[in-house]
């Protein structure tokens, strides 16, 4: 039996500059700086971090909205000398990016495109869309949105854009439903979710007292580990992290 080609995910560079691109690193700055770093032990946050590709900033720069609704209401100013990879394109305050590349997935594949997650940037959002990018031959731009007047600055390598394959039509398949989770149809489910709320709730009495077991383990690790209260392993493919692959140099 012939193996399965795997998706692919090509970036045609549009200039002879071509973009930055990486896999999207699971830390965080504000993850590193919260106490002993805590934060990590979110996993679904982690995952997410590290669930898709960046684009860097090539040059650093500042931007700056006043407030006014057309597109002279951004001043954008370069940090480098050179040409600022931004710039006020569409007015209302939004920022725009010009994405040198046209990205080209397997057929059925869209690309989700919006701002790094988890990683804030006061004063602005970055805004997300959703690219045919099987056939399309036209490049996308990356926006992002003042929330308020004001200043913000982009440092050279600073991640603006966010970007992972996503099947289309899968969505449109889903059949989403209601039930009471104590339903006689649901009891397996139930009495799980039972058995984790009130191991949680004993867990954070427990976690403050000197000695006790919840006091020396310092955090549940179930979720993490993949397991279900009774120790009982979840799914076998469970994730702790993602090892994307960076992009493959173009071929001479």
């Amino acid at each position: 039996m012939s193996k399965q080609k795997p998706p692919e995910l090509v970036c045609y560079s549009l200039t002879n500059e071509a973009p930055l691109l990486r896999p999207a690193p699971a830390t965080r700055a504000w993850m590193d700086a919260s106490p002993e770093k805590y934060a990590y032990r979110c996993l679904p946050l982690s995952i997410a971090n590290a669930h898709g590709w960046e684009l860097l900033c090539p040059s650093p720069f500042m931007a700056e909205w006043r407030g006014a609704k057309g597109k002279e209401g951004i001043t954008v100013t370069s940090l480098s000398g050179g040409p600022a990879p931004a710039m006020s394109h569409f007015g209302s305050g939004v920022l725009t990016f010009h994405v040198n590349a046209l990205f080209r997935t397997d057929p059925g594949w869209n690309l989700f495109v919006g701002g790094p997650v988890n990683r804030p940037k006061h004063g602005i959002q970055a805004l997300t869309g959703i690219i045919e990018t099987d056939w399309t031959v036209a490049s996308f731009t990356m926006n992002w949105i003042f929330t308020a007047p004001g200043r913000v600055t982009f440092a050279e390598g600073e991640p603006f854009c966010f970007f992972f394959p996503v099947q289309r039509g899968h969505l449109d398949t889903i059949e989403p439903r209601s039930e009471r989770i104590a339903a006689v149809q649901n009891r397996k489910v139930y009495d799980e979710y039972v058995a984790w709320r009130d191991g949680r709730a004993k867990f954070l009495a427990e976690l403050p007292v000197q000695g006790s077991d919840a006091n020396e383990k310092g955090w549940e690790k179930t979720y993490f580990q993949g397991a279900k209260p009774n120790g009982q392993q979840g799914v076998s493919d469970h994730q702790t992290r993602l090892r994307l692959k960076p992009f493959a140099p173009p071929k001479p």
